[in-house]
């Protein structure tokens, strides 16, 4: 079965520094239909102004995974660690028993777009942890890159959560396929550029729900960037 979210159907918050749109449920906005998906909970697609940012906050029993497009984020938390992303950085923060952090757009002269993906983990009371990696356009172009995966397999950042996420970039007669295992289902997010997905075509900010699907195949691509998460029911 197939689930199309279209981009302008997401909600939106417009905070003056911050412009987001949420996939699912997220503060002020409720959608009943859309509250997750399986153990995947939240992707906001934000666009932070220069100089702006997040102020020191917390979290608790979340995996939380950030993925820069456009600019450079700032990132300070309460283990120590203190880094700026830019396009190709993978973040990974584990929030386990609490952790604060802030997050803020480096420039002060250019925005920063990225996207924030948080994941329940499969247990909770977990030792904090944070990690990031960078993965290189080439390693994601015509084929399907693992950034983010229960074991931390071929360089991923790890999660704790049976959960994997692939990143790709196809263009013209690019093409690729993953098989979903019997009980997984998945979920496809168009960053940009457009692709037909299981026969279905979507563009930049589009999502496609996959369940009782055999596999995920991805196709007729025009400068797409895309991402694929294989999630258990």
């Amino acid at each position: 079965m197939l689930q199309v979210r279209k981009s302008d159907e997401r909600g939106l918050a417009n905070h003056g520094w911050l412009k987001s749109r949420h996939t699912f449920s997220f503060g002020s906005y409720y959608d009943e239909e859309h509250v997750g998906f399986g153990p995947l909970l939240v992707i906001n697609e934000d666009r932070v102004a220069p100089g702006q940012g997040f102020g020191t906050h917390g979290h608790r029993d979340m995996e939380i995974i950030s993925y820069v497009l456009d600019g450079a984020l700032e990132h300070k938390d309460s283990m120590g660690n203190g880094s700026v992303l830019h396009y190709g950085d993978v973040q990974r923060m584990s929030a386990g028993t609490g952790v604060r952090h802030s997050e803020f757009n480096h420039s002060k002269t250019e925005g920063v777009h990225f996207l924030q993906i948080w994941i329940q983990p499969g247990q909770t009371g977990i030792e904090p942890g944070y990690e990031e990696k960078h993965f290189t356009p080439d390693s994601k172009t015509g084929q399907l890159r693992l950034i983010a995966s229960s074991d931390g397999r071929d360089g991923s950042v790890l999660i704790h959560q049976d959960a994997a996420i692939y990143a790709t970039i196809l263009n013209g007669a690019d093409a690729v396929t993953h098989a979903l295992a019997a009980g997984r289902t998945a979920y496809v997010h168009v960053i940009r550029g457009s692709v037909t997905v299981n026969g279905t075509a979507l563009a930049g900010g589009d999502a496609l729900k996959l369940t009782n699907e055999s596999a995920v195949t991805l196709g007729q691509a025009e400068a797409a960037e895309v991402l694929v998460l294989d999630l258990p029911y």
